[in-house]
């Protein structure tokens, strides 16, 4: 039996290595624009829905935490549905490297929003430009196992983030397009780079 168990950790070794090796194509580029249009929306609904985010900050995380459950959700789905297909075998793999790699981002990202509504509320307003240079440490570790391009959607995303960080404070505090300008054309360069990979290889 130690020979059986030594033979499939070396197997499952190898498969693992081989997916780390891979380039993942379990992201879907309708999906991925999809989330860029429900960012723009999200924005919209936060320009209407609430007058003075800095005051009731509950609405303001609630649209945005939402906004961006539901795009994992999306995304998981896709995911897990076109890893099995493209990747057959080694879909489960491939789906738990492309999970390593961005996982700390969100964990993170939930971290840090815990921390600052808690103990740190006047400075709050950092929260779209924080979410963003974290997100962009997502893509940046992400770029490894993505089509080259992508490095350019981790630049977008940390560029956005720094400059929100920059002027995001007065008037411009936790506006609805600092969030939904950032993200939903992030997302929607996320959907570009996987078209035109698809292309390229239909070709």
């Amino acid at each position: 039996m130690t020979d059986l168990y030594k033979a499939l950790a070396e197997i499952s070794a190898i498969r693992g290595q081989m997916a780390r090796g891979t380039e993942f194509r379990g992201y879907g580029p309708a999906t991925l624009a999809a989330t860029g249009v429900l960012a723009f929306l999200a924005s919209g609904l936060q320009s209407h829905w609430v007058r003075d985010s800095g005051r009731d900050i509950g609405a303001y995380l609630m649209i945005w935490i939402v906004t961006a459950a539901v795009s994992v959700i999306l995304i998981a789905i896709e995911t897990i549905r076109r890893a099995r297909r493209v990747h057959s075998g080694l879909a489960r793999q491939m789906i738990h490297s492309a999970v390593d790699q961005f996982l700390p981002a969100i964990v993170a990202g939930l971290l840090l929003t815990v921390v600052l509504v808690r103990y740190q509320t006047q400075s709050l307003w950092m929260l779209p430009g924080l979410w963003q240079v974290i997100f962009s440490l997502g893509v940046f570790s992400s770029c490894q196992f993505l089509p080259r391009p992508m490095f350019a959607v981790g630049v977008w995303y940390l560029a956005a983030g720094i400059t929100c960080l920059a002027v995001g404070g007065g008037a411009w505090a936790l506006s609805p397009w600092a969030m939904g300008v950032p993200f939903g054309i992030g997302q929607l360069l996320v959907a570009t780079v996987l078209h035109f990979r698809e292309a390229d290889e239909q070709t």
